[in-house]
């Protein structure tokens, strides 16, 4: 099967899955408040086709698939993702960060380590994996995961305490499957994606084997149970509302209530060599690729954003306002510099599975702490000018549009038509209930900037990333033992 039109992806949500909104058990192809989220998503699947020469690629047993799905086994392979992964990320100009080409490359990822299944567990399940990919490529589905676990009381460890109970885990094991009872957090576009695809995010102790699980079952599976939170979509023109109006993906918590997930489907049981390792052995070097790319659309929007701001109240040229323009300007550079080098250095990382350099995942530890940099840059720059913004509408009204067009023009010539349709822009991005639901999504989409940094810590204290000190003292010929004695004060060498 070729890929999927938007038409042909509505389609197929219609198909009984079970999603709460509040206390109303909802149908979602008919709820006015998803209809918005579902048509958003739609043009997604259209706009692959739009840009085919970039975002398409021959599929290997016929048509035409995404190219998130390639296993990338070269450094020409990284290229073609790129272009794929920076055409994809333009249709939202970023700000929609759970299209189906993000959890494709994670799923690719894992698919491409078959090495770590036939060194540390057994390959069956890695042909179950191989054969899900290959349902999902014909398909074309829409995957969304579904990785945190539910560890409500942060006081106890993740499965201690009353977390023991609530996060995901095996129940039982049948001739048809295994039984899964419990909650995951979270999963953007789960409401209207096809597909779940639970896999390894942290590592599992030994004796909590029953949590070491990696499955994918479709949204409407009996016993999966989908709760959103409250809908960001607004019922206006996308000129008005650009990002609002069509890119709510929704998030939700899904609780699976003695579910079972058929022996095909099964990827990881309890297998904690195999668990522990797939993450550390795809994520940065393969699905970071797709995210950071991602940033760089989004920065680079955000960057233009801001100089059409400051045009339109005359303050581009001034040094405070020149300043915030550079520095996300800087953010876009170092970003774009990262995924150039990582691209550049990428190598494979075991069993021909050919990924990124491992830095890029610097870029996991410092984008959320930019991108709420940059919101907050929008909201200063912009001032009262976000909230002084007629519709679109308004200036087609002919009592109010000449008042409005008199009273509220730009600077530097920029019409009151473009100038309300410039900080319209910029209050969605930044300072809507989207934006700012976008914002806390950037601050831990990919987990904590705290974790992460303790992570790349401990990955350059493995590759013994230290000496220098000693070095420092060596190379004035002082002894290493003497260079880490303790000194008295008067002391003479």
């Amino acid at each position: 099967m070729t890929a999927r039109t938007g038409a042909q992806y509505k389609a197929g949500l219609d198909d009984g899955r079970e999603v709460w909104l509040g206390d109303e058990q909802i149908d979602i192809t008919t709820h006015p408040a998803m209809a918005r989220s579902i048509e958003g998503m739609a043009s997604y699947f259209d706009y692959q086709h739009l840009h085919a020469d970039e975002a398409l690629m021959a599929a290997p047993h016929g048509g035409q698939m995404n190219v998130s799905h390639l296993l990338p086994r070269s450094k020409k392979d990284i290229q073609r993702r790129h272009v794929a992964f920076d055409r994809l990320a333009r249709y939202s100009v970023g700000m929609l960060g759970r299209t189906p080409d993000y959890v494709n490359v994670v799923l690719a990822g894992h698919v491409s380590r078959r090495d770590i299944f036939e060194q540390y567990g057994d390959t069956v399940f890695h042909d179950r994996l191989a054969a899900y990919q290959r349902e999902v490529i014909d398909g074309d589905l829409a995957l969304t995961h579904t990785i945190v676990h539910a560890a409500i009381d942060k006081s106890v460890g993740e499965f201690e305490g009353v977390n023991e109970d609530l996060t995901l885990r095996v129940v039982d094991r049948t001739a048809e499957g295994v039984v899964v009872r419990g909650a995951k957090m979270l999963a953007t576009l789960g409401p209207i994606a096809d597909e779940l695809y639970v896999y390894p995010a942290t590592p599992i102790r030994p004796g909590q084997e029953e949590y070491a699980i990696s499955f994918a079952i479709p949204v409407n599976t009996p016993g999966v149970v989908s709760v959103c939170r409250d809908p960001y979509v607004v019922d206006m023109d996308v000129v008005d509302r650009p990002f609002s109006a069509r890119f709510d993906e929704q998030d939700a918590v899904v609780i699976f209530e003695d579910v079972l997930v058929p022996w095909h489907r099964v990827f990881i049981d309890g297998n904690l060599d195999v668990y522990n390792r797939i993450n550390g052995g795809t994520a940065t070097g393969n699905t970071q690729q797709q995210t950071a790319i991602r940033a760089c659309v989004k920065l680079e929007f955000a960057y233009d954003l801001c100089v059409q701001m400051a045009k339109a109240t005359g303050t581009d040229a001034k040094p405070d306002t020149a300043a915030m323009l550079g520095e996300i300007y800087s953010y876009l550079r170092i970003a774009r510099a990262v995924v150039h080098s990582a691209e550049i250095k990428s190598s494979d990382w075991g069993g021909g599975a050919w990924f990124c350099h491992d830095d890029i995942s610097s870029l996991r530890t410092m984008m959320p702490l930019w991108m709420a940099r940059v919101n907050d840059i929008i909201k200063t720059m912009g001032s009262h000018n976000l909230l002084a913004t007629p519709t679109a509408a308004a200036f087609d009204h002919p009592r109010l549009g000449p008042l409005v067009e008199k009273y509220l023009p730009g600077a530097q010539g920029v019409s009151a038509r473009e100038r309300a349709r410039i900080f319209r822009t910029a209050w969605d991005f930044a300072g809507s209930a989207l934006g700012s639901r976008n914002e806390l999504y950037e601050r831990f989409y990919l987990g904590s900037v705290g974790r992460a940094r303790a992570l790349d810590h401990r990955k350059a204290q493995g590759k013994g990333e230290t000496g220098a000190f000693r070095e420092l003292f060596e190379d004035a010929g002082i002894p290493a033992a003497d260079a880490m004695a303790p000194q008295s004060v008067g002391a003479t060498h």
